[in-house]
């Protein structure tokens, strides 16, 4: 009773636990194949759950995306390139800032060096590499950071082209249907030609022809191995590794690049040692050189020639490369050298043809630095190199070069105009007057023909900003652009006729389709062929005795008009042969005043230095109306008589014999009128105080004046 009770309450008997313990004894052991069976069995059930899981996920965030069948590659941005006279590549502008180019017409040595070091086994996986996905995992764990990336270039084109940046797992899954599909639907040398033209590389730059001439000024044609290498290296950060921010950080890159390439096979250790030997590529923080701001003259003026811009353009310009660099050596150099002592710190340059083709423009200092263009955009006052549509319109209005004017005192209301030299000189001819650039005469000069008429004028030659028609246009207070001011001189080069400036020849499709071409070869008559010539010869006097002789050309009859502003704060000169017509401006964009510069000083140096190397080679020929000689010359004894009577005659087309010819011919040559007999001109005072006296100055009358009816 007492074993049975304890055997029913504590523990069982010794041979009953003996039998169990002996039991558990004979299971036989799983042993290692065992093990290995069951970690198979399991691995091969959290596969299949993992694969349902993978799987659902797939099919949820697939269903969020488009139909496959309406996938389709999106257009890449247009672009537009821009050429020069030459064929020459200016630019390319548009949100890529370069044009598409096949695998065969970019240097091999790109797409190379971007599978060597970014996708080693692009030719080879299905869109997805797992190799490769799980080496750079493994390569991240060991490392403790972010070392490798596992995508290929086919899931970087897929995420470039359809997906945002944002790192998601549906942004992730969809990558890979994405890479998935273009594999299905292009070629390997599609997928890389698509990816090597659209990808970032730095500095606004998307697609190799655009990295390639930002950072090397050349196309990707052209790339050699070492720059090759540098392009590559670039995907890995391409802002951080920018040769305009960090050029001995992305040299190390580039090595890196050179000896995946080695790797490969690509390269051999000769090649790779020649590449290492290159300096490493210095380019600057932005677009540099002149040509671009003539580029951004091109972009202003597409969409109102053609509207939105929706395909590749072609651009035909005006601009001529070879005086485009010319223009800006011209400008740097006179900046580099008087610049700071001047306190001068900018300036600008157009020149423009007979037709009013713009050849070169430079729009200040260094487009590295500002892109701001002085010579379309800024609007400054010209100062007396207005004068020449003052002397037009007097010479339309009956004036000639060799008429008198009293250079003295002159009050026109409240206005006291004086000349740059505070000295007045007495009587001169007009001509004397405008080579010397007198303020005096050419108030005085406003007020007889109007101001009216000299703004009609001007706007009938292609000045088309607001001009205050008062006097004190006279002296150029009106503000204009540089090449508005430039082009209105062309019609005195090209024998009367309107310079519409304009840089864009013809718009074409990257087909060939013309869009646009201009109709500038037929301009109108702006100036009767006399007045050019009078014009000429005053202006060519400018030059060989007048206030710009710093802008001649040796060798080259020239002609042209200096301009200063108040206090210095612009100046100008803006002159022609019978090739090309060039307005230089020098001063400052706060409209500081410089250190007594003016138009006949660094404009003109700089004016005659780009003409001279412009006209290098090319055989002098004289300007419109001056192949005889100076106009305003007298070449042979002035007429007397019957002579001069058949002269005035045809001239003022009448019959009727003058009965005191020959005592203005006598009084001619002794530059006198008799008073009692009146003008000889229309009789016209000006409306101002002319003279210390104040009394008004009498008009003083030459031969010349008879024969043009002045």
């Amino acid at each position: 009773m007492a074993g049975g009770g304890r055997n029913g309450r504590g523990k069982p008997p010794k041979a009953a636990r003996a039998r169990r313990g002996e039991k558990r004894r004979r299971q036989p052991s799983l042993g290692i194949f065992g093990l290995f069976r069951r970690l198979v069995y399991w691995c091969l059930v959290l596969g299949l759950w993992g694969a349902i899981g993978v799987g659902g996920l797939v099919l949820y965030y697939g269903s969020r995306m488009p139909s496959a069948t309406s996938w389709a590659i999106p257009d890449r941005p247009p672009n537009v390139k821009i050429l020069s006279v030459n064929g020459d590549i200016i630019a390319n502008r548009g949100l890529t800032g370069g044009e598409a180019l096949s695998l065969e017409n970019m240097s091999p040595y790109i797409p190379q060096a971007v599978i060597a070091i970014e996708d080693r086994r692009f030719y080879s996986h299905f869109g997805i590499d797992p190799l490769g996905l799980a080496r750079a995992m493994l390569t991240n764990v060991t490392s403790g950071r972010m070392v490798q990336g596992g995508s290929t270039l086919t899931q970087q084109l897929a995420k470039n082209m359809f997906l945002s940046p944002e790192r998601t797992l549906e942004r992730k899954v969809q990558e890979v249907l994405l890479s998935i599909w273009l594999e299905h639907k292009y070629t390997k040398d599609q997928i890389l030609a698509m990816y090597l033209n659209r990808v970032f590389f730095g500095s606004n730059s998307y697609g190799v022809e655009a990295a390639s001439r930002r950072y090397f000024n050349k196309s990707a044609r052209d790339v050699n191995l070492g720059e090759a290498a540098l392009l590559a290296g670039l995907l890995k950060a391409p802002s951080r590794l920018s040769p305009a921010r960090d050029p001995e950080a992305a040299e190390a890159r580039a090595q890196v690049v050179l000896g995946a390439m080695r790797e490969e096979g690509y390269i051999t250790d000769a090649e790779i040692k020649t590449a290492m030997s290159q300096s490493p590529a210095r380019a600057k923080s932005y677009w540099s050189g002149a040509e671009h701001y003539a580029a951004d003259m091109v972009m202003a003026q597409l969409p109102g020639m053609i509207g939105d811009i929706k395909e590749d353009l072609v651009i035909d310009t005006t601009i001529d490369l070879d005086l485009e660099k010319k223009a800006d050596e011209a400008i740097s150099k006179i900046l580099d050298k008087d610049g700071a002592k001047s306190n001068a710190s900018q300036a600008a340059l157009v020149s423009i043809d007979g037709t009013g083709a713009i050849r070169a423009l430079v729009g200040g200092r260094d487009y590295a630095e500002s892109q701001f263009d002085r010579a379309s955009k800024a609007k400054r006052q010209p100062g007396s190199a207005f004068k020449p549509f003052v002397y037009a319109a007097a010479l339309e209005a009956g004036r000639s070069p060799l008429s008198l004017r009293n250079d003295a005192p002159v009050r026109i209301g409240k206005w006291t105009p004086e000349n740059y030299d505070q000295k007045y000189r007495g009587e001169v001819t007009l001509a004397a007057a405008f080579a010397e650039s007198l303020n005096t005469i050419a108030a005085q000069l406003v007020m007889e023909v109007g101001p009216d008429e000299v703004v009609k004028l001007a706007r009938r030659l292609g000045i088309e900003s607001d001009l205050q028609a008062n006097a004190s246009i006279a002296l150029g207070t009106s503000e204009v652009t540089l090449v508005e001011l430039t082009s209105a001189y062309a019609p005195f080069m090209n024998g009367g006729y309107k310079a519409t400036p304009h840089i864009i020849r013809r718009i074409s499709t990257a087909d060939g389709k013309v869009l646009y071409e201009n109709t500038y070869d037929n301009p109108p008559r702006v100036l009767e062929p006399n007045i050019v010539s009078m014009m000429n010869g005053m202006m060519m006097r400018v030059i060989s005795q007048g206030t710009g002789k710093n802008a001649r050309i040796p060798g080259w009859p020239a002609a042209g008009k200096t301009g200063t502003t108040q206090s210095f704060r612009d100046a100008l000169f803006v002159g022609y042969t019978s090739n090309l017509t060039t307005g230089v401006w020098f001063g400052n964009d706060d409209g500081k005043s410089m250190k007594k510069v003016t138009g006949g000083g660094l404009p003109a140096r700089a004016w005659s230095q780009f003409m001279t190397a412009a006209h290098a080679g090319l055989s002098p020929s004289p300007l419109f109306g001056t192949a005889g000689g100076d106009p305003l010359q007298a070449t042979e004894p002035a007429p007397e008589g019957d002579q001069l009577f058949d002269i005035i005659s045809r001239t003022l087309g009448t019959d009727e014999r003058p009965t005191d010819t020959g005592a203005a011919v006598a009084n001619e040559q002794t530059g006198t009128v008799p008073l009692d007999d009146g003008p000889l001109d229309d009789g016209m005072i000006p409306p101002a105080e002319v003279g210390g006296d104040g009394r008004p100055a009498t008009h003083r009358t030459t031969l010349l004046d008879i024969l043009m009816g002045g």
